[in-house]
């Protein structure tokens, strides 16, 4: 069976006040204490201000991600004048019915809110909380014993005390109140966005057969850290009560290589579709949130991202994830841009007989500049477009007069959240699809590359990279 692309959904989480429980700001508030609090909440973003924020327009689907290119730097003193929280394959969801959905979450009594919380105005999130046990409020009491005591981490709305986050050991690092908390928040909005996901493409939640996370928590315990199964657990919550599931990590990478397995389990006709999720990471918030606040702007890591995508079989409606053109890293290449670039890109093609020039758009790290520029660290999808246009000069495909217009052409400005799998490629996936459903777009290429040294295993890189076209 030939698998195709069905449906993508791409959502945003707005949480201004979980931006503390990202791993750099964890760390400087223990470091700095109050002074470095005070300074991030002053610069935290309202939500018309995050809905406004043109790469956020561009990454729901309201606004092509080339665009941007109209807009001027930085973004975020340039808001999209009548900007939608709800987009053409996305929505930006608010901190409140988040809260709602982590305590929809939790089956172990893991959260605790002083009074119950629902879903602001319409919204998805309704049915996934009306299939949950409705938590109980809590004293405010029973929460400040077990902030005070070090027990839970505190959860707040603005400068107002509303619930906790506790632990679930006394011991277990694996189980303590952070790691829990990012799990759940993983959880949720992964929950989220499969719903959006199968809401746009009119499948029922029981008809879909298999989930693959491609989140990139470690669920688990002292004795098994990262074996936990959070696709099923997803699975669960989103009323896929037919659906199996399993987890991939590669790091970064991870979303590409979940596709091209998903793909491969149609193709191998062990199912007839599957959902790949994933799911935002809490522990990326305000990575570089030290930078924006000293350049006086706004921390614009306050949103989690995720991302899920549809695959059927070929009687469905969709281009199709060409297996035959799926690039890999292997662990005797390079790690270098140029050694990635060679093993996911110009080798692929070349083996299908196919040249660099001849995919339409390639989406590779589609980072936010707006966000890693004032923070020094470059332009990540400008460099890896540049590296790819030096392969097609090599290639003599083109000139190296033309490297701008490669770029321009076949790249796009990024638009995803610094959420570390979340930017891999992927978010395209819905600009694509409808591109290809109009007619302007006959392929595209989605490269991902995955950091595997941060683990310390090993002082290599990964790499995944497939072609979806008509």
């Amino acid at each position: 069976m030939t698998p195709v692309l069905r449906a993508a959904a791409n959502v945003l989480v707005h949480v201004p006040d979980l931006v503390r429980y990202g791993s750099k700001c964890f760390r400087e508030i223990a470091a700095q204490g109050d002074s470095f609090s005070r300074a991030l909440s002053k610069r935290l973003r309202r939500f018309d201000e995050a809905v406004a924020y043109p790469p956020n327009q561009a990454f729901i689907g309201n606004i092509a991600p080339e665009r941007l290119r109209e807009v001027l730097l930085p973004w975020h003193a340039h808001p999209a004048g009548g900007a939608s929280a709800r987009g053409a394959f996305g929505e930006i969801l608010g901190q409140e019915t988040f809260y709602a959905l982590l305590a929809a979450a939790d089956l172990f009594g893991l959260t605790m809110f002083e009074r119950p919380l629902g879903a602001e105005g319409a919204s998805l999130a309704v049915p996934l909380m009306e299939s949950a046990v409705p938590p109980k409020a809590s004293g405010r009491e029973d929460i400040l014993r077990l902030v005070e005591s070090g027990e839970a981490l505190p959860l707040y709305r603005g400068d107002a005390l509303i619930g906790c986050a506790r632990r679930d050991h006394e011991t277990d690092e694996a189980l303590g109140a952070r790691i829990l908390l990012e799990n759940l928040a993983a959880k949720a909005s992964g929950a989220y966005v499969l719903r959006h996901l199968l809401e746009g493409a009119g499948t029922a939640p029981d008809e879909l057969e298999y989930v693959i996370s491609c989140s990139e928590e470690a669920v688990g315990d002292r004795y098994n850290r990262g074996g936990g199964n959070l696709a099923k657990a997803i699975a669960e919550m989103a009323g896929c009560v037919n659906a199996a599931g399993t987890d991939i990590k590669s790091f970064c990478a991870a979303p590409v290589v979940a596709l091209i397995h998903g793909a491969a389990l149609i193709q191998a006709g062990v199912v007839r579709n599957v959902a790949i999720v994933g799911g935002g990471s809490l522990a990326k918030l305000g990575m570089k949130a030290h930078r924006h606040i000293e350049k006086e702007m706004p921390v614009l890591e306050d949103v989690l991202g995720s991302v899920a995508f549809l695959l059927g079989t070929g009687d469905g409606d969709g281009p199709r994830v060409n297996l035959e053109i799926a690039g890999r890293h292997a662990a005797g290449q390079p790690s270098t841009p140029q050694g990635l670039a060679e093993a996911l890109v110009r080798d692929p093609l070349a083996r299908a007989g196919r040249r660099i020039c001849d995919i339409d758009k390639y989406a590779v790290e589609l980072h936010d500049p707006g966000v890693t520029l004032p923070a020094g660290a470059g332009d990540v999808p400008r460099a890896n477009y540049r590296t790819l246009a030096a392969l097609a000069v090599m290639a003599g495909e083109i000139g190296r007069e033309d490297i701008d217009s490669f770029v321009e052409e076949r790249g796009m400005p990024g638009f995803a959240p610094t959420q570390g799998h979340i930017p891999a490629g992927v978010p395209y996936l819905g600009h694509a699809l409808a591109g290809m459903r109009r007619g302007d777009l006959r392929s595209t290429m989605v490269v991902a590359k995955g950091s595997l040294f941060l683990g310390r295993m090993s002082q290599h890189s990964d790499g995944a990279s497939v072609v979806i076209e008509t």
